[in-house]
């Protein structure tokens, strides 16, 4: 993704304080956060926000949080958070390799991946988000049964997390081979699916349970 350059982003995310979260301070403390104990759901790499956004407005009982290091796009997505003035939405400008490092094992309920970099060189694999590696880091945050879903336009990337979520223990469920032709009721969609769907590019999706525990 060719990303515009905005001046000043890094300030301006600093004006929204009550979304913009500092990542680390709330380690193994986030249900303190929130003053709550509603389930918790993570978009890793949010983008400009569409889905993450969503989702939190149609969903008040759930705790939304979207992990992007990209302050150009975040910012935008921030700016929607605001706008909808979700209460129940949050942001965490940081990569997400160091997501072990932000929540402790049994805090969340839920991962979303969406249209993620498909990395397609072989020797690049380690890097895609659905690599063995990173699912053993969502198992430990995630709770006993907690659920990624993935999205993508790449059948490539498809075929190649499928295996890698049934290979390393997780069950699969509500695999699907081309999202708009199913016409998914309630689905929700990113900016990139839409631009995909325009094209008529197929897009794939699954859930993965974490079996782990």
């Amino acid at each position: 993704m060719r990303l515009r350059n905005i001046p000043g982003a890094e300030e301006k995310l600093q004006t929204y304080g009550s979304f913009v979260r500092e990542p680390f301070k709330n380690y193994g403390k986030w249900q303190q956060f929130w003053g709550n104990k509603n389930p918790l759901h993570l978009e890793l790499g949010t983008g400009k926000g569409q889905f993450i956004t969503t989702l939190a407005k149609e969903n008040p009982e759930i705790n939304f949080i979207g992990v992007e290091r990209a302050e150009e796009v975040l910012l935008t997505a921030v700016k929607k958070a605001s706008q909808l003035e979700l209460a129940n939405m949050a942001f965490l400008w940081v990569d997400i390799k160091d997501i072990s490092q932000i929540f402790a094992a049994d805090e969340v309920d839920r991962l979303y991946i969406n249209f993620c970099d498909p990395w397609p060189k072989k020797r690049h694999r380690k890097r895609r988000l659905t690599h063995a590696s990173f699912l053993q880091e969502y198992s430990k945050l995630l709770k006993p049964g907690g659920e990624v879903h993935f999205k993508t336009d790449g059948e490539e990337l498809f075929e190649f997390s499928l295996n890698e979520f049934s290979e390393n223990g997780w069950q699969l469920k509500n695999i699907c081979l081309d999202l708009a032709a199913r016409g998914a009721e309630g689905n929700v969609t990113t900016e990139y699916e839409d631009k995909f769907r325009q094209r008529g590019m197929k897009i794939y999706r699954c859930e993965a349970v974490n079996l782990y525990k």
